[in-house]
């Protein structure tokens, strides 16, 4: 039995059954079925299924923002933006994706030689609870205008956007078949991604999760994409416009409730701008209202569960027991609810939590250093490399960001954000594979040659 748990209030929104080995046998049944007949579906019947899927998607923004938000805690205003930037990335694909998937044609021996893009099957989405819609439609759109079909392992506290997600390809007239949501818990996965008919699998969660995954589908010899997390660093030099680049780092932190792969985590200060940065940052972390997310006067919301909120909590204690200064916050709210104060801790010697782990909440991390080389050697001093973000008005220095630090994607001068039209993921233990534009369309297809004399 899952639960849906609203995160502010803690009262039980609904209770959801989980499907029986049997019905998990037809829903794998019906996707394999669906697909012998979708992988020959043309590029223009693939297209109508999405453009009606985005039309579906903003029709019913105002419903499905305000069911995420009482699923998993997140602002209103940030989840209506959520399901707008869903229709946007199914109206791209739509556009793009016949152009991406084309013939390519390369030079040979004589006759006819070219590169096709086939599809490979039914695809498995092991999909997180933070971005309940984007995470799924941004795998979604592009496997299914490639011509797979998907099934969705949603996490189970937000089975109620999972079910909307199905309902929302159903309507727009999907084939039966051609994306079905599972409602399993974690431990019936591995028999899915072990069943010959799924091709291969997409997860975006936790580090262990990710191994677990890879490892199970490597003895498969299936092909996975992983995002799995980040400790994202935010770099200011002294030529940045430090107004803008408060204002934006507090919002690259704190967006989602803090829950965000892709937030600024590590706030790396250059010595010369480090006091007046950190005063700036203080001030407007401080004055965040932290309350009820369906108000829009509200800055912060309540962390997705109790557990979660916990572990950031312990987190933040050994890390100050460790040595590291608290700046501001550090405690959880009393009464209902999984809120958090807002909070900057700083001085993190290395043997601290902070330093090496993910701080998954609303909690930014100072370094003060001397220099651009101290810089990108402590940005680069991660396990993970998922995003990275700099501030500098110095051309030199810009391209020393862009060529040196080690992540999927470094942004100059802007937060870090992932957009359908560029390539997202990460390296090291932040996952492997990419999401999104050409890239992302290309992970599960067959990139067949084919040679005609």
């Amino acid at each position: 039995m899952a639960k849906s748990i609203n995160p502010a209030t803690g009262e039980t929104i609904a209770e959801y059954e989980e499907h029986s080995a049997a019905a998990v046998e037809v829903t794998l049944e019906r996707a394999d079925r669906a697909f012998q007949d979708w992988r020959r579906s043309r590029f223009a019947e693939r297209a109508a299924l999405l453009l009606k899927a985005a039309d579906l998607l903003d029709e019913r923004q105002d419903r499905l923002g305000e069911l995420a938000t009482r699923e998993m805690g997140k602002r209103l205003v940030e989840a209506k933006a959520e399901v707008a930037k869903c229709a946007a990335g199914c109206r791209y694909y739509a556009e793009e994706a016949e152009r991406f998937l084309a013939d390519d044609v390369r030079e040979g021996p004589a006759g006819r030689n070219f590169v096709a893009y086939r599809p490979l099957g039914p695809v498995l989405a092991i999909m997180p609870w933070n971005f309940p819609y984007w995470q799924v439609l941004r795998f979604a759109a592009p496997a299914i205008m490639a011509g797979n079909v998907g099934l969705l392992k949603h996490a189970s506290n937000v089975s109620g956007c999972a079910i909307e997600i199905e309902t929302i390809f159903r309507d727009a007239g999907a084939p039966e078949g051609v994306f079905q949501t599972l409602l399993v818990s974690s431990s019936k996965v591995e028999a899915i991604l072990d069943d010959p008919r799924v091709k291969a699998a997409t997860l975006t969660g936790s580090e262990p999760a990710g191994r677990a995954v890879a490892a199970q589908a490597g003895r498969q010899i299936k092909r996975t994409v992983l995002e799995l997390g980040g400790s994202d660093p935010f770099i200011v030099m002294p030529s940045a416009d430090i107004g803008k680049a408060v204002d934006v780092g507090v919002k690259a932190r704190m967006q989602n409730n803090g829950q965000s792969c892709i937030a600024a985590k590590r706030f790396i200060v250059h010595e010369d701008v480090y006091d007046d940065y950190l005063r700036r940052y203080q001030e407007k972390v401080e004055a965040m209202v932290v309350g009820d997310p369906m108000l829009e006067a509200t800055d912060m919301g309540p962390i997705a569960t109790a557990k979660i909120r916990d572990e950031l909590a312990g987190q933040i204690r050994r890390s100050i027991v460790k040595g590291a200064r608290l700046v501001t916050g550090g405690a959880i709210v009393d009464g209902p609810g999984n809120f958090y104060v807002p909070s900057i801790i700083a001085d993190i010697p290395l043997d601290a939590p902070a330093y090496r782990e993910e701080l998954f909440g609303p909690c930014a991390i100072f370094f003060k250093v001397p220099s651009i080389d101290a810089a990108i050697d402590l940005a680069n001093d991660s396990d993970f490399g998922l995003g990275s973000s700099a501030w500098t008005q110095e051309p030199a220095e810009q391209e020393r960001f862009a060529r040196e630090l080690e992540a999927g994607g470094t942004y100059i001068n802007r937060m870090t954000a992932s957009d359908q039209r560029m390539p997202f993921g990460g390296i090291k233990n932040s996952g492997y594979g990419r999401e999104l534009s050409q890239e992302g369309i290309r992970e599960f297809v067959n990139v067949k040659t084919v040679m005609v004399d």
